[in-house]
């Protein structure tokens, strides 16, 4: 009973501390919905109506199934916090199901369950699970499709797009929907449809309903001609891959929709993500994602990438915190639409090299892809993201060192399950 007491007060501070969806107030754009941009003169002005901090955001995220839009949806929907007791510390948790609950208090926003080693889990709502809705065109999988709002969504669709965001009365668009790098250049014409056809589509319905747009941008925005090391949030980009170019063309669009329509768009350069509970898609910085599959299935790597190329890399939780953090921070904090943001940065001889201190048996092989080798030496080596580390306070949790013990950790928790089974 000291315990359940301790835990509650330890809830009800957690509760009292913040807003009840935890996150900061909002204050968006809105117009008439009879109007577009397709359609508006050049003397249209916008207005702007602030949400109490009571309101929760409604979020559509599209290109949901992907491992961002999937993470994304959790992060916003409830927000997990370890409590180790008595001194009470927090870190984000990343993987495994929650255990049996142990306390609920009367506050249906929290719970609190049990871990095996004796700590806490605070467990509560941010926005809520029917506030976050995913979309896609894909069939989802079973636990994404249980684990809140799914729906049907063709960007290229203008009209069901428009019926999507005001029958579900959506105030943020976080738009994932994208072909990748190496993806892309083999398909170009499908890459041009859906990365810039689609993103006007998006523009447009975002600056028509004053929705807070979230639209990502990438290393690949840059050239060869691009300082290289480091690559600073404004410089000479140039991309020579048809996904950059449409990356530089959303993060200019946006731009241009903000300041003529008063568009509230927000836009982060993301390095390479790596994530653990996703199979690669398609991008040039996928091996550090590939790498970890193999070791553990085979002990052997083969890298496509030469054993010298630098690249900046990101842990998907510090990527998705980046996120929400970029879309809560307050309009007037931001003195830019579109901020790189940068965790860590290496080769494949130093990822492999860290890894086979934990993996020794690991072997290592290159065979260089020339398509996506030459992608990746017209990318930065390294992201200066000063910009964001000052105006909103970002700044990483992972580097190198946790993000392979962090990786391990996922697998082998996920070898144990699939034992026990």
């Amino acid at each position: 009973m000291p315990v359940i007491r301790t835990l509650s007060k330890v809830v009800k501070q957690a509760l009292l501390s913040t807003p009840g969806c935890g996150c900061q107030p909002l204050t968006v754009a809105v117009r008439n919905i009879s109007f577009s941009p397709r359609q508006v003169t050049s003397d249209a002005s916008f207005h702007s109506v602030s949400f109490s901090e009571t309101d929760h955001p409604k979020v559509l995220i599209t290109g949901g199934l992907g491992q961002l839009g999937v993470g994304l949806a959790k992060l916003l929907r409830y927000d997990l916090k370890l409590i180790c007791l008595p001194n009470i510390t927090q870190r984000w948790l990343t993987a495994g199901k929650l255990p049996i609950t142990l306390h609920r208090c009367e506050n249906t926003l929290c719970s609190v369950f049990k871990l095996c080693n004796n700590d806490f889990l605070l467990h509560r709502k941010r926005f809520g699970k029917n506030n976050v809705i995913l979309s896609d065109i894909r069939k989802p999988p079973s636990n994404v499709f249980h684990s809140g709002p799914f729906i049907y969504s063709d960007i290229l669709d203008y009209k069901n797009l428009r019926e999507i965001v005001v029958n579900n009365r959506i105030t943020w668009l976080v738009h994932y929907s994208a072909l990748l790098s190496a993806v892309g250049e083999a398909n170009v014409a499908l890459a041009r449809s859906v990365n810039i056809t689609g993103l006007h589509n998006i523009l447009d319905i975002a600056a028509e309903h004053g929705l807070r747009l979230f639209v990502p941008s990438t290393i690949g925005a840059f050239g060869p001609t691009s300082p290289r090391n480091p690559t600073p949030d404004v410089c000479v980009q140039r991309p020579r891959t048809i996904y950059g170019v449409s990356k530089v063309h959303a993060e200019l669009m946006g731009e241009y929709y903000h300041h003529r329509y008063g568009l509230d768009f927000r836009c982060l350069r993301y390095p390479g993500i790596i994530s653990a509970d996703s199979m690669p898609g398609g991008g040039t910085t996928d091996y550090a994602v590939q790498i970890f599959h193999d070791a553990i299935k085979t002990s052997k790597f083969e890298c496509n990438l030469e054993h010298s190329t630098r690249l900046p890399m990101m842990y998907i939780d510090d990527c998705l915190r980046a996120t929400l953090e970029v879309m809560e921070a307050p309009a007037d904090t931001l003195s830019m639409r579109t901020y790189n943001i940068n965790a860590m940065s290496f080769t494949p001889e130093e990822l492999a090299q860290e890894l086979q201190k934990q993996m020794p048996e690991l072997e290592v092989t290159y065979d260089v892809d020339h398509v996506r080798q030459a992608i990746a030496d017209s990318w930065p080596m390294n992201f200066d993201d000063s910009n964001a580390r000052k105006d909103w306070g970002w700044k990483h949790d992972y580097d190198l060192p946790e993000l392979v013990q962090t990786m391990l950790n996922f697998f082998g928790a996920e070898s144990r399950m699939a034992r026990a089974n």
